[in-house]
């Protein structure tokens, strides 16, 4: 092995071995490699040899699954947990986990408020806004003016009175129609049809 191969080993070994213990957890070599390559730059081959004299040396213990190894730290190293400190642990697990949705929720809600603040008009943006209304609502104003003062406008007096008489000769139509039909011309004769009432 060359020198500054030993070395990235050597390297490798110490990060490796605090990573394994930290973790307490059974790793695939490629799943320490992809764990810790961007973070320490290992490459897979330098972190393959690591574990390997690391388990030859007995500080990590290494199974055979199948076709794969996988290591994990010594558990002589660690002191025995007792039922009632894992019990401590299980409620702590639980409250963080209650703190970690409650923190979540907080967030949405935060991120919900900010969207809708981001989404709403500046003040620059309001006043322009607000000016364009207002010029608007004068132009409407104007065309009103002009509306009410226009002097061609149908009264409702002079309204009802087209509509009686129309139904006056409407009225006098249907009689003489009637009249037409003992006689000998007809409406239908020059191509003339009654309006609807």
């Amino acid at each position: 092995m060359s020198k500054g191969r030993a070395e990235a080993v050597a390297g490798a070994s110490g990060i490796l071995l605090r990573y394994l213990q930290e973790q307490n957890r059974p790793y695939s070599a490629q799943d320490v490699f992809g764990n810790l390559q961007r973070e320490h730059g290992l490459g897979k081959a330098a972190v393959v040899k690591a574990l390997d004299q690391l388990a030859q040396q007995g500080k990590i213990k290494e199974k055979m699954y199948g076709k794969q190894k996988i290591y994990f730290a010594d558990q002589e190293q660690f002191d025995m947990v007792s039922d009632a400190d894992l019990q401590a642990l299980d409620a702590k697990i639980v409250a963080l986990a209650a703190k970690v949705q409650s923190l979540q929720q907080s967030c949405r809600h935060t991120e919900a408020e900010l969207k809708e603040l981001t989404s709403a008009l500046t003040t620059p943006e309001m006043q322009k806004e607000i000016q364009e209304l207002k010029k608007e609502c004068a132009g409407y104003t104007e065309r009103l003016k002009t509306i009410k003062a226009a002097t061609n406008h149908v009264t409702p007096e002079e309204k009802e009175q087209v509509y009686r008489e129309r139904q006056r000769y409407c009225k006098e139509w249907r009689k003489r129609k009637r009249m037409e039909e003992v006689g000998i011309e007809t409406d239908e004769d020059y191509n003339l049809k009654l309006p609807d009432p």
